[in-house]
């Protein structure tokens, strides 16, 4: 009998392992389809997945368009995915930080690790760089291999829903904070109420700011009320700038950040601003329209974009959860198993969700 275990070749029944993963071939369609489990290889880590959060970038693969990031079009051929949370299963040769039983999140950028920016932590600025659930098989499947670099562990007291949550929204929403200076000194408007505007809510709140939140979907504003939002305006009723103007006793926001990529949206946002304010465009937008003397010259405000954040960062964003006792659980309306991922799409796809995770218990 004992001759017989150890006769067992265990890399080889790794790789006869098949797990569930989903796809997409294009026009809407989901599948969940049998894949080979991946084997670690030089510097990867094997993860068992936990949660996988659905972004709504991953739409465009959903559509089967070219992907919004990542270098190319892999609609039907890559598992999405990209901000994902699980256990380590095993690891490759030549992995050092991370270990079997780690728990972990995974970064996004997959970077070439010598430049300047995959040595700043930026790894998504890379000039190489490639998308975890784009460009490489990501986070909606039983099992996801990634380098070892890319493995973000989580303190005890994140949940894996917490987690996959702010590898990216939360993530986004803090850095973007923290670029803006924002403290309890700020009345800080948050334009675009999905995850990404609600996940800047707790932010703000957790850093002592008064937040106006302004969208014209009647739930996403019920949300922002029970995420703290000390104000919460319909954009479809009135002038959103001088309403902002009232709250704040006619001088302007002192901040404004647009989750929504929307032009008129992101208007509002430098309009809404007193003189000296901030703001940041999060939301993404292929094409928009500002007045560059009215809005930002002659109020001498400044103007940043903020996307994601650097890798070295997650440490102090997930003890900022935890220290400040943030409810990203709060931004979840919906959990789904694998094995109803056409559902879960079609609801994300059709606005029925906010923040879908998909779980395993």
């Amino acid at each position: 009998m004992i001759a017989a275990i150890q006769s067992i070749n265990w890399e080889e029944l790794i790789m006869t392992a098949t797990m569930k993963g989903v796809v997409f071939p294009g026009d809407k369609k989901v599948e969940v389809r049998d894949f080979p489990v991946p084997v670690p290889g030089q510097g990867e880590v094997l993860i068992k997945m936990k949660a996988s959060a659905i972004c709504r970038s991953d739409m465009s693969l959903y559509y089967g368009n070219a992907g919004v990031v990542g270098s190319a079009d892999k609609a039907g051929a890559v598992i999405p995915g990209h901000e994902p949370a699980g256990v380590v299963e095993s690891v490759g040769d030549g992995v050092k930080n991370i270990r079997q039983g780690d728990r972990v999140a995974v970064y996004l950028a997959l970077g070439c690790g010598e430049c300047p920016s995959c040595k700043s932590g930026y790894i998504m600025f890379c000039p190489t760089w490639q998308c975890v659930g784009f460009d490489q098989h990501g986070g909606d499947a039983d099992y996801i291999v990634v380098p070892e670099v890319n493995c973000m562990k989580l303190p005890d007291g994140i949940d894996f829903v917490t987690a996959a949550v702010s590898t990216d929204a939360v993530g986004t929403l803090y850095h973007a904070q923290k670029r803006l200076g924002i403290s309890g000194c700020d009345t800080l408007v948050i334009f675009g109420l999905g995850p990404m505007g609600g996940a800047g809510i707790l932010v703000a709140k957790a850093l002592g700011a008064t937040v106006i939140a302004v969208d014209m979907i009647e739930e996403r504003l019920e949300l922002a009320m029970e995420l703290g939002a000390d104000h919460v305006l319909d954009g479809r009723e009135g002038n959103v700038v001088e309403r902002i103007r009232q709250l704040t006793g006619g001088k302007g926001a002192d901040a404004a950040v647009d989750c929504s990529g929307n032009t008129h949206a992101e208007n509002q946002a430098l309009d809404c601003i007193r003189p000296h304010g901030r703001a940041a465009f999060v939301g993404e937008c292929r094409e928009s329209t500002i007045k560059p003397s009215e809005q930002l010259i002659r109020k001498q405000v400044t103007l940043i974009g903020s996307w994601y954040f650097p890798i070295q960062e997650f440490a102090e964003i997930t003890d900022f959860i935890v220290r400040k006792s943030i409810p990203v659980e709060k931004l979840v309306t919906h959990k789904f198993p694998l094995s109803e991922a056409e559902t879960a799409f079609r609801m994300f796809d059709e606005r029925k969700t906010e923040k879908a995770v998909f779980v395993w218990e």
